[in-house]
């Protein structure tokens, strides 16, 4: 049994900022000055010695970020280089989240005092592009993504909502934003494949991606010879394109009679920053007259123009994401480390990236359904077998318990110790009287299962 007495790494944050709060009249905060922070306080807040000093870090990080805000430089470098010296990417999660933090922060310092570094083949400033980042850890990303529970709740019940709108299709076509391997995809196979009335004549599934046709293909590969066990007729395609902008709706070769899936998970925060690339790709998108469009997105909003706030919502979001992993994984699991440096670009991306110059914009579900209804798309209610489904999954985890589901209107959110993590949503175009272009499909992409 997983054990969850102990704070929180989010909460460790919390308190410490509680404590900032209460203290932030003082000049100057330096190591000396900390062991008296938390003096007194230890039984009120429940917490032992080594959460203390967890406090005290998280403390000396806030700082550093008080500094920042207020144009100290010189002060809050002095802060993160105690940070950097007492953190640590391989000790517990608040020790990782504070090293990570500290590095954009000290970026974040150079950029406003006009220094920039290059670092290896990429500068400082310049993030790999995020699609190809997901494909270069795939394996690292799958085998973290297996041990979060709220990660496998929102892909089972993204999944369960699409198979829900597809009751009496025989010809599905399933559109992935986002395949990377595909094992969600399997979920989604084997229901139909179980589905006794109105069997199933053909399941299509089109991944779309700007990065990498050659490990689209070869989850398209695995899932070919899946759907051969399952007797499943199938076929796959991978559209790949150099920029979302050039998507057109006749790359979908849609066949007469085909019911239209779209599952995004994850990755229009990705589109999002791009000044007319989500209005295009919403456009093709609605054009497809889709049946449902299932997205998932961080349930974070890391958008504010106010520095101070945007390091705060960053600092217990990751937090929490940080937590998760540790309470799930091996400290020396080679593919925590792995995600752990992926979210730290991200990190660095909120933290220190000019404001149009960011690759993520992650947004609350209240400001997705915003920019949704400019689209003309209405969300629809998760129903309560994808909720029950979700509870199944928590099951197989022993800290499930942990994993904590709500709803937010037709939505289902997902957590981690009441931080939420991840929105879940589903969707249809409320303006759907224009004809679709229907091309031949290519029968040299199906299987011999049919």
């Amino acid at each position: 049994m997983v054990p969850d007495s102990r704070l929180s790494t989010e909460e460790v944050m919390r308190v410490a900022r509680a404590r900032f709060i209460q203290i932030s009249c003082q000049q100057h905060i330096d190591l000396s000055m900390l062991n008296h922070f938390f003096d007194g306080h230890s039984a009120q807040f429940g917490s032992s010695g080594k959460e203390i000093k967890d406090m005290e870090l998280a403390l000396l990080l806030l700082a550093s970020a008080d500094k920042i805000d207020n144009q100290q430089f010189d002060n809050a470098s002095k802060s993160l280089n105690l940070c950097g010296f007492l953190s640590s990417k391989r000790g517990n999660a608040v020790q990782r989240v504070v090293h990570y933090f500290a590095k954009a922060l000290g970026e974040r310092i150079e950029r406003e005092i006009g220094v920039v570094k290059l670092t290896g083949m990429e500068s400082k400033g310049q993030l790999l592009h995020p699609e190809e980042t997901t494909v270069t850890l795939n394996p690292a990303l799958i085998a973290c993504s297996l041990r979060q529970p709220y990660s496998q709740v929102s892909q089972f019940a993204g999944i369960q909502a699409v198979i829900e709108r597809l009751t009496s299709a025989k010809k599905v076509h399933f559109i992935d934003l986002a395949i990377r391997s595909g094992g969600h995809c399997t979920v989604l196979m084997q229901a139909l494949a179980n589905r006794h009335e109105s069997p199933v004549e053909l399941l299509k599934i089109t991944a779309v991606g700007t990065t990498s046709e050659q490990k689209m293909e070869e989850a398209g590969a695995k899932l070919s010879c899946f759907s051969g066990t399952l007797n499943l007729p199938f076929s796959f395609k991978a559209i790949t394109i150099e920029n979302i902008k050039d998507l057109k709706e006749d790359m979908f070769e849609l066949s007469d009679g085909e019911v239209v899936a779209i599952f995004s998970r994850i990755m229009l925060r990705t589109i999002k920053p791009h000044p007319g690339c989500m209005e295009s790709l919403l456009g093709v998108l609605r054009n497809l007259n889709p049946r449902v469009m299932v997205i998932t997105e961080f349930e974070a909003n890391h958008c504010s123009p106010i520095f101070i706030d945007r390091f705060l919502e960053a600092l217990f979001f990751y937090s929490a994401f940080y937590d998760c992993l540790e309470l799930n994984m091996d400290p020396c699991d080679p593919n925590r480390m792995t995600l752990e440096a992926c979210l730290g670009q991200e990190i660095r991306d909120i933290i220190a990236s000019e404001d149009d110059k960011r690759m993520f914009q992650h947004l609350k579900i209240d400001g997705w359904r915003a920019n949704f209804a400019k689209f003309g798309m209405v969300g629809e209610e998760l129903s309560t077998s994808s909720f029950y489904q979700a509870e199944l999954v928590l099951q197989n985890f022993a800290s499930g318990n942990l994993c904590t589901l709500d709803r937010n209107g037709k939505c289902l959110i997902t957590g981690w110790r009441g931080t939420p993590i991840l929105s879940v949503s589903a969707w249809r175009f409320h303006q759907q009287e224009q004809k679709r272009k229907v091309v031949p499909r290519n029968i040299n992409h199906v299987n011999g299962n049919g």
